[in-house]
């Protein structure tokens, strides 16, 4: 499953703009963007929760040293920025089909599970971000579970 997900985030990569180029419409950058926002949810932004932000994004789109850390800059930057999640759910809604919109849904309640705890609030904006991109409540309830199982494992 992780390598179906690393594929998915990868053919959102955009190869040919480089590290310089990492703009808000950057599907990267709008993917680190929701990963953040739903990080910062609860109030309470653990290092697991970091810590699987950055393992996501690095192994999604291959990145590392300074252009990883550039994509992250950009996408909390974006995410404080922000006035709403559409502009960054218009970028991955373009981006990506409808089964890979379900597989961002499920990476976003990974990072929800980072430190241990399901908050109401971190729910409640997977919950949004899932209606913007056009997932089902059924669908985002699916992937909760399979990221529930996957941890007892």
């Amino acid at each position: 499953m992780l390598e179906r997900l690393q594929k998915l985030l990868h053919s959102m990569s955009g190869h040919d703009r480089g590290p310089s180029r990492f703009t808000r419409d950057d599907p990267r950058v709008a993917a680190a963007a929701l990963f953040f926002h739903v990080v910062d949810a609860d109030g309470v932004v653990s290092k697991s929760e970091r810590r699987k932000l950055k393992d996501i994004i690095a192994s999604a789109y291959k990145l590392k040293g300074a252009e990883l850390e550039a994509v992250l800059k950009a996408g909390e930057l974006a995410d404080d920025e922000a006035v709403d999640l559409y502009a960054f759910t218009s970028v991955l809604k373009r981006s990506l089909d409808s089964d890979q919109r379900v597989d961002f849904v499920e990476l976003l309640w990974e990072v929800v599970y980072a430190d241990g705890e399901r908050h109401e609030l971190e729910e409640n904006v997977v919950w949004r971000i899932a209606e913007l991109l056009g997932v089902s409540a059924r669908q985002r309830v699916w992937a909760r579970q399979r990221v529930e199982d996957g941890r007892g494992e």
